[in-house]
């Protein structure tokens, strides 16, 4: 099998601004500034154990967040495309949680072009969930209304309400009752 050298990353970037609606090289431009904005307001979030500043950064970097929500040290919630990312009321996401609305074979252009090409999909955490330490969300995956996802566990699929999934991948493990 021959190799195909591709300079992967601009192809990366070209649909990045596809996605945010830039061109050319003042496009390229703005792309830049704009992460880099994202990367300053994620960096002062991530470790501050103040988690009222922390959502503060993360709304100003376009995360959805609604009331009384608590966001522990640690977390980290998509880079690229944070305005993908919805979380409702009353959630608790515990430290070293991960939230990802994109998913993408960045350097393999075998998997990229083939069947496993980007995804960019919208995440939500529905009201009351419980994301405990070192969850990992996968793009476009919903969390039921007052589930809970145990440690370390990862989100595949749509988690129904009140329920608490736990493993990799994260399964049903038990029903709340409400």
């Amino acid at each position: 099998m021959t190799d195909i050298v591709e300079d992967t990353s601009t192809l990366n970037e070209n649909e990045i601004m596809e996605f945010y609606g830039y061109k050319g090289s003042c496009g390229h431009f703005i792309l830049k500034l704009k992460f880099l904005r994202t990367w300053i307001l994620h960096s002062l979030a991530y470790s501050c154990p103040s988690s009222g500043f922390a959502i503060k950064m993360q709304k100003a970097r376009g995360v959805k967040i609604g009331k009384n929500c608590h966001i522990s040290p640690y977390v980290m919630i998509d880079l690229v495309y944070p305005s993908l990312v919805k979380i409702e009321n009353n959630v608790t996401i515990g430290s070293n949680a991960l939230i990802f609305a994109h998913a993408n074979p960045t350097a393999n252009l075998f998997l990229k072009k083939g069947i496993y090409p980007r995804k960019v999909e919208q995440v939500t955490i529905k009201s009351g969930a419980v994301l405990f330490p070192g969850s990992i969300i996968t793009a476009g995956v919903t969390i039921g209304e007052n589930s809970i996802v145990g440690a370390g566990s990862v989100v595949f699929e749509d988690i129904p309400d009140y329920c608490v999934v736990m493993g990799n991948p994260a399964r049903v493990i038990k029903k709340i009752e409400h």
